[in-house]
């Protein structure tokens, strides 16, 4: 059961359309497998709707366009009457392997551009090229018996896991599980059974046991 999920000022940014792909991405592709905030997003998708309806004389909601003078009924009637249109193509699942092993590529970031795969040890990582400045977002796999060794982070930290399942001094994490971090936490990410997340984080981890600190000049490596 899926027991992390993005908090509602997070799911609100979403819905408005305020936040980077990256980060909008990540919740979409939660939503796919949590009914929950999948539900929590129609719904204030409906309201931010009635607002726009109730309120169409607002410059900032409707941008001067004044709703009543629209006949919506004719303007479906000549959307569904256009040849132009194309109809929506099927969802074609997507596979990509890494390391001999196969993954499901979630819809949210089939059509994203993804750089080349790199390693370290267990850990495998394809930067999504989305050009967001200081923010990156990567696919991360971490084979069997993979650790990230205890580390913090500079910035925010998001992971969500797709596949697989990893665990850390804070709990064990399953499919969907949206994990957001920052500076105050500290973790040591391991798995049995390897895993593939989405990572997004604007800031380099930054490691804290032994001799692991001597990775600290890579530590955007992995996220």
């Amino acid at each position: 059961m899926i027991k992390h999920h993005p908090k509602t000022e997070l799911l609100n940014a979403h819905v408005n359309g305020q936040l980077p792909a990256s980060l909008s991405a990540a919740i979409a592709m939660h939503n796919d497998l949590c009914p929950q905030c999948a539900q929590a997003v129609k719904h204030m998708t409906e309201q931010q709707a009635e607002l726009l309806f109730e309120h169409n004389d607002a410059p900032e909601l409707a941008n001067d366009i004044d709703l009543n003078e629209i006949d919506i009924e004719q303007m479906i009637s000549d959307i569904t009457n256009d040849d132009s249109v194309e109809l929506l193509a099927e969802n074609v699942p997507v596979t990509i392997s890494v390391k001999g092993q196969d993954y499901k590529i979630p819809r949210a970031i089939q059509h994203m551009h993804m750089g080349k795969w790199h390693s370290l040890g267990k850990i495998t990582r394809a930067r999504m090229e989305l050009n967001e400045g200081d923010i990156h977002s990567s696919l991360l796999q971490i084979e069997p018996g993979g650790t990230v060794p205890e580390h913090t982070h500079k910035g925010f930290e998001l992971t969500l896991l797709l596949q697989g399942s990893f665990s850390d001094e804070m709990g064990t994490y399953v499919p969907g599980d949206f994990i957001m971090l920052d500076g105050e936490h500290q973790h040591t990410p391991a798995t049995t059974e390897g895993c593939l997340c989405f990572t997004v984080a604007d800031g380099a981890q930054h490691f804290t046991q032994g001799i692991n600190k001597l990775l600290n000049p890579i530590g955007s490596f992995i996220y």
